[in-house]
């Protein structure tokens, strides 16, 4: 068995925002959490030096992003409590002076630079929405850029200090780019076909005449590019598969992005109008690529189950990849490390689905027997998806013998809108059903005892473990929920505008759909709880709000059930402080433990 502490203690480069190269290619800044706290460091791309720790203070720090025209100016967002109430931070590289710019702000992680350096533009929530603003660095004025009635999520300033490129929550589970004249004007919808794409991830070129992105075209996210002056758009990509995260050279003349199939992905750099080539470190996930100023290699952060995600640079000369941070221990060998299958199974599916296959990965699927444990593990989101990535919890469930699978079920990204989009007016239904159907799949091809079965998840994952337990109440032995919801109605009232905004998008307004939201929360359902249930929450959570989780543990009380409850009053929906992960994810599996291996 391989050490729970000693895998939640490996370090990782921050994959899930971003890295930042020097304006004069010398540096790469990052976040890093090789000291148990996520804080930023640099590290010369030629090596020459190794990763230096940059000023030091309370919170996790992420999304570092350089001065466009001074490379000894930082600014980057910190989360000081884990409640996502970021704030914009500016660093001074020279003398390691730190200033909060937005004291008492609620601020999205994304945010950007003026092409001269004189004003940064931020997404804050200030006015009970997510808007775009702008900081004056020199006077601190702000000025509100727009305010579009959705929750913005990032913003991208174009080369020519123009146009703001802000990416918004549209409609269902869409998001849409508009362009934002900085001086004022009337925003621009991103449009195909005369109707806004779904799309995101805005990439200006150089000179700030093209506007790549990813957005769904034939079922699929692909990459267009947009000719500003024309307004023709020309898109890059047409075949099956996602792409994502275009990033365009120093000279406008080329593009990396990401090719995703199922639970892995590759680069690809591609010169408009002709073929692209195609980079693999090895099997697993590599992200945000970028090019070095020079054109001559990418950064990337590459990741699989076997290496947790650390930064690498091509060469695009050789193709050869070299690590830049190696975040593994010395004392752990990778090779003792469990690689999961890439499978489906059939799903339960309602009348009128027809027959579906439900994707998942599966770990110790060819040592198994009809008397072996098995855990089902739920991805969060739940737009998004289990793939071969770094997973320490999973690894180390796997190496205790016991089967996990991990389904990657209907509303999960990475197999098409139509997949994502299952779930529309459905969550807690179709996903539900797809992930109780992966119990049904391991007890019919003798992978486990049929009592030795537990659930688990986090977040939406939380959730599902609830609707499962609630549903299908004799397929489990036990489920441990970790920041769940239970009851769409408190939770709806106790979250953040943004996120509520996404709840009545997928299911409808509280008022108007209230049997669907009741008949979708498992609280009014727990009387049906048969197995003993865990509960772990987070006392600041903006997502799943700890108030939802009290209030079901007070009920499971009153009606008698088995029921753990840990409550983190520092915590938010992420947890930040390392002794708080290691407490919660020691006791979740210790909980499980004691229902798979008490026969």
């Amino acid at each position: 068995m391989i050490s729970l502490e000693q895998l939640l203690r490996v370090p990782r480069v921050d994959a899930d925002h971003s890295f930042d190269i020097s304006p004069d290619g010398a540096t790469v800044a990052f976040s890093w959490n090789i000291t148990g706290r996520w804080e930023l460091y640099t590290l010369a791309i030629d090596r020459s030096t190794g990763p230096q720790l940059l000023s030091p203070g309370t919170g996790s720090r992420f999304n570092p992003k350089f001065s466009p025209l001074n490379p000894k100016t930082i600014a980057c967002v910190v989360d000081f409590d884990g409640a996502e109430s970021f704030h914009l931070l500016l660093i001074d590289l020279s003398n390691c002076s730190t200033l909060d710019l937005t004291p008492g702000d609620t601020l999205q992680p994304g945010f950007a630079w003026s092409p001269d350096g004189s004003q940064l533009a931020f997404i804050s929530n200030r006015s009970g929405c997510f808007d775009v603003y702008t900081l004056t660095l020199s006077t601190g004025l702000e000025h509100l850029v727009c305010s579009l009635g959705h929750p913005a999520w990032d913003v991208s300033w174009s080369p020519d200090g123009y146009w703001l490129a802000v990416i918004v929550e549209s409609n269902a589970q869409d998001n849409g780019i508009y362009l934002v004249p900085t001086i004022g004007g009337e925003a621009v919808a991103l449009t195909g076909n005369e109707q806004p794409l779904n799309a995101k991830e805005p990439c200006w070129s150089p000179d700030g005449k093209k506007l790549a992105f990813c957005a769904t075209c034939r079922d699929f996210s692909n990459i267009g590019v947009l000719d500003l002056d024309s307004g023709q758009l020309n898109w890059l990509t047409d075949n099956e598969d996602d792409k994502s995260s275009p990033t365009w050279d120093a000279k406008g003349e080329q593009l990396t992005y990401i090719h995703s199939r199922g639970t892995t992905n590759r680069l690809l750099v591609q010169i408009l109008h002709r073929d692209a080539r195609t980079f693999v470190l090895d099997i697993g996930i590599h992200a945000n690529p970028c090019f070095t100023p020079d054109n001559q290699h990418l950064l990337v952060i590459f990741e699989n189950p076997q290496n947790p995600p650390d930064l690498w640079i091509l060469s695009l000369e050789t193709g050869l990849f070299q690590p830049l941070t190696n975040s593994l221990p010395a004392e752990i060998d990778k090779n003792n490390l469990p690689n999961p299958a890439e499978i489906s199974y059939p799903g339960l599916a309602a009348a009128g689905e027809g027959d579906l296959q439900i994707p998942a990965l599966i770990y110790n699927a060819q040592s198994a027997s009809s008397s072996a444990a098995a855990v089902i593990n739920i991805h969060g989101g739940p737009n998004w998806h289990y793939s071969q990535s770094w997973n320490p919890f999973m690894a180390h469930l796997a190496s205790r013998g016991w089967v996990v699978l991990a389904p990657n079920y209907r509303g999960s990204t990475g197999y098409g809108q139509k997949w994502q989009n299952a779930n529309y007016r459905d969550m807690g239904g179709c996903d539900t059903r797809d992930v109780s159907a992966g119990a049904h799949y391991l007890i019919r091809e003798g992978l486990a005892d049929p009592a030795r079965i537990a659930i688990t998840g986090r977040s939406h994952g939380g959730y599902l473990t609830m609707t499962c337990l609630t549903q299908y109440p004799e397929l489990w032995a036990a489920g441990s929920g970790e920041v769940p919801f239970f009851n769409m109605f408190t939770s709806h009232a106790a979250s953040r505008e943004d996120l509520q905004h996404w709840n009545i998008e997928t299911m409808g307004d509280p008022v108007e759909f209230e049997s669907l939201w009741r008949e979708r929360s498992p609280y009014f359902f727990l009387e049906r709880v048969r197995a003993p249930i865990q509960i772990l929450c987070g006392g600041l959570d903006p997502r799943c709000p700890a108030v939802d989780s009290i209030a079901a543990h007070e009920k499971l009380l009153l009606l008698e059930k088995s029921v753990d409850f840990l409550l983190y009053p520092n915590e938010g929906h992420t947890f930040l402080d390392f002794e708080n992960i290691l407490d919660a994810e020691t006791q979740r599996v210790e909980f499980l433990a004691r229902a798979l291996d008490k026969l």
